[in-house]
């Protein structure tokens, strides 16, 4: 990783630009909490006081609405309202810093940055900080070590809870917790797991997928259990790098993650993914996956996968699944089968330059999967209808039939053989072609839960025209899925950006935006755009 993340940064890397930044450190940035935040301005009644003051938006007033300061000069501003955004536009001040965490915001790559000069000014301040804030009081200095175990600062803790000793609660604050035992224990059990990612620039495509994978259950039981027996050097095998990341997740502490380590990696092992431009979150989780696969090898204690196209790691076990073929002559009606491993299944949007398949043909179809089709709006076992339904290859597709032994026209037709444990539906939101750069923003609404059964291959006599005729058995439950994480994409094609609606527990989501972990609803998971969607199966066949 190069010492400079972002072109840009050396316009700022003028005389005492190492100094300035300090001051900006030291007097401005709040350190990750408003109780940190409160102390530090009673540091010093006389300056820090009044330069916490102005730490508010310059053009609405808001105090808390993820402010960010320009590096330029004095100027503060609401990121989520955009206020910075257009200070930079219209003074051509490109780098920007977040008050809570310290990452710097590039405007011009529209995404934030990693230098190491500035990561390193980073943390020498934030140390200066933690061990000044120890040294006003016995009471505050206590505070301080405690503060920095419960957020996880690890670097900061040194030297501080050497220096005082541990905090012990007092009677009033055992008292507190005897009457409400149900908050502390409802705190631990929605936060455990859940951390943020900092952005190292451009790097959200990585992020999303990392949250998606460190809360898919079977992966993190094997990562925690230490099943991985690596046969690589520890130091490049990605593999022993996702234990170390499911430990660092798992591990109670609360301040964002740096997936430095996990970033060299997969530039290593997939070079096309190298860089620090904005890359895609589908070709993202294709390449881990496969790199995840090679690095596996060792881990199946020899026992042989009952598919014979895949092996029997973590990976395939998890994520696999069989894509039956069936091609089928116009004239003697032999059917040609073949059976292909998935890692994702890649729907085609209405909207594309693809024809849309009719989703709907003679008008009622009825509700599949808790979805109603006569609301006009695109679902997902739409998409799921069109990529199984029979197709006709045309006259310029000819194969040659075993049975005629001749070129004759055929149809060919798409049926799941096999489900995965997890399965990936790839929304086909950027569409490329020769004279076609664009993406598609059509809104596909999906389903909290998903029933396989019509698109099986086990199902395909029951199916006319794509549509479904039989009903769901209620009491089946071999082929149904719970979603648990979903990846949107905001922007546009050549500039956006990636977060992701993890699901912690039963009903309960959150959303990750890179370093940013905020409490979601069900309204806002199923009412997002949608462009990388995980389910998981109910329930599991052991053999």
């Amino acid at each position: 990783m190069s010492p400079a993340g972002c072109a840009h940064v050396n316009g700022f890397k003028v005389e005492n630009w190492k100094q300035n930044l300090r001051v900006i450190y030291q007097c401005f940035v709040w350190s990750g909490t408003a109780e940190t935040r409160r102390r530090k301005v009673l540091q010093n009644d006389v300056g820090w006081t009044s330069l916490a003051k102005s730490c508010m938006c310059h053009m609405c007033g808001a105090h808390l609405s993820r402010l960010h300061s320009c590096l330029y000069c004095v100027f503060f501003g609401c990121f989520t309202k955009k206020h910075i955004h257009e200070h930079a536009k219209n003074k051509r001040h490109n780098l920007a810093i977040d008050l809570l965490y310290g990452g710097i915001y590039c405007f011009v790559c529209q995404d934030y940055i990693y230098d190491k000069d500035m990561e390193q000014i980073a943390k020498e301040e934030q140390r200066k900080a933690w061990k000044l804030q120890g040294s006003v009081s016995p009471r505050d200095s206590v505070f301080t070590s405690r503060l920095a175990c419960l957020t996880g600062a690890q670097n900061s803790c040194e030297g501080v809870g050497e220096k005082y000793s541990t905090w012990e609660p007092t009677k009033r604050e055992l008292e507190l917790l005897r009457h409400n035992p149900k908050r502390r224990k409802i705190t631990t059990n929605c936060t455990i797991g859940l951390r943020g990612l900092i952005n190292l620039g451009n790097t959200c495509f990585m992020n999303c997928i990392v949250q998606a994978l460190t809360h898919t259950p079977l992966l993190r039981d094997f990562f925690l259990s230490d099943r991985h027996k690596c046969e690589m050097q520890s130091n490049s095998c990605l593999v022993c790098e996702m234990a170390q990341l499911f430990q660092e997740f798992y591990s109670g502490h609360r301040s964002p993650h740096i997936p430095f380590r996990l970033l060299h990696l997969v530039w290593t092992h997939a070079r096309h993914l190298a860089g620090y431009e904005q890359q895609d979150a589908h070709e993202f989780l294709i390449a881990a996956l496969d790199v995840l696969h090679r690095h596996c090898k060792g881990d199946d204690n020899g026992k042989k996968a009952n598919n014979p196209n895949h092996c029997n790691c973590i990976i395939d076990q998890i994520f696999t699944g069989g894509l039956q073929s069936d091609v089928t002559c116009q004239v003697c009606h032999g059917v040609s089968t073949t059976i292909d491993p998935f890692w994702d299944i890649s729907l085609d949007l209405p909207g594309s330059s693809t024809p849309f398949w009719p989703l709907s043909p003679g008008g009622d179809c009825g509700v599949v999967n808790g979805e109603s089709h006569q609301s006009g709006a695109t679902t997902l076992t739409d998409c799921l209808r069109r990529f199984t339904r029979p197709e006709h290859l045309g006259s310029s597709a000819k194969i040659k039939c075993g049975g005629c032994h001749s070129y004759q026209e055929s149809t060919k037709q798409l049926t799941m053989k096999k489900l995965p444990i997890v399965a990936c539906f790839h929304l086909k939101r950027f569409e490329h072609s020769a004279k076609l750069r664009r993406k598609i923003t059509t809104y596909v609404s999906f389903p909290l839960e998903l029933d396989m059964t019509p698109f099986m291959a086990s199902s395909k006599e029951s199916r006319v025209n794509g549509q479904y005729l039989q009903p769901v058995d209620p009491l089946n439950n071999d082929n149904k899925y719970s979603l648990f994480a979903v990846v949107n994409h905001q922007g546009t094609l050549e500039s956006g950006h990636y977060t992701s609606f993890i699901r912690q527990h039963k009903d309960q989501w959150f959303k990750c935006d890179d370093a940013i972990i905020t409490k979601a609803s069900i309204k806002d998971v199923l009412d997002s755009e949608g462009y990388l969607l995980f389910y998981h199966k109910q329930f599991l066949e052991y053999e």
